[in-house]
């Protein structure tokens, strides 16, 4: 394994992606590592930029090759997965790769990387906090935001299993908390 690895993990609605991104701009070493995905590309999608799209029977193809890093089946027929290509393409332009990926896939990268990847939970103040963000987004309907309630309150389970928890109560001070964990994990 040549290179260390920045993994960023959270519950939908805890602001994983908003620190990510935060984290890209002020760290020029980091490079955002693209998923693979079986589903359909959706509109303003683009194939390599959002995600790799691989139909479901490639996608099991790569499997059986051992071509991913990690890999799960989110849904029946829905797979997500890292493939090992993706590192290869961000440390050979001598750059360290950071995952924004739900909690499963960070343990299982985490698992993979060991002490040479940061695994950050970001870990939202309260389930009602959480709630009242993903209200806000507007895309909830009162069934899919108890779905994404009762899955975040089983990914918290997850959190020991990570480096550090960073409880996100007020989103620009952990901005500067998270990156100076990364700083100082990356020893730049």
């Amino acid at each position: 394994m040549p290179g260390k690895a920045i993994i960023v993990s959270a519950p939908s609605g805890a602001g994983k992606t908003t620190i990510v991104k935060h984290l890209l701009k002020v760290i020029p070493r980091l490079e955002f590592s693209i998923s693979a995905c079986s589903r359909l590309k959706r509109e303003g999608e683009t194939d390599g930029k959002d995600y790799y799209f691989i139909n479901g029977e490639d996608f099991r193809e790569r499997i059986s090759l051992g071509q991913f890093v990690e890999w799960q089946e989110v849904y029946p027929g829905s797979f997500y997965g890292t493939l090992k290509s993706e590192m290869d393409r961000i440390w050979s332009l001598d750059k360290t790769p950071i995952f924004d990926v739900d909690v499963v896939g960070g343990v299982n990268l985490k698992k993979y990387f060991g002490d040479q990847g940061l695994g950050i939970f970001i870990h939202p103040p309260s389930i009602e906090e959480l709630a009242n963000r993903l209200m806000k987004r507007g895309t909830e309907t009162e069934e899919t935001l108890q779905k994404r309630i009762g899955k975040a309150e089983y990914e918290l389970t997850f959190a020991t299993h990570f480096d550090s928890v960073i409880v996100n109560d007020n989103l620009e001070v952990k901005c500067r908390e998270v990156v100076e964990l990364v700083k100082g994990f990356l020893g730049v």
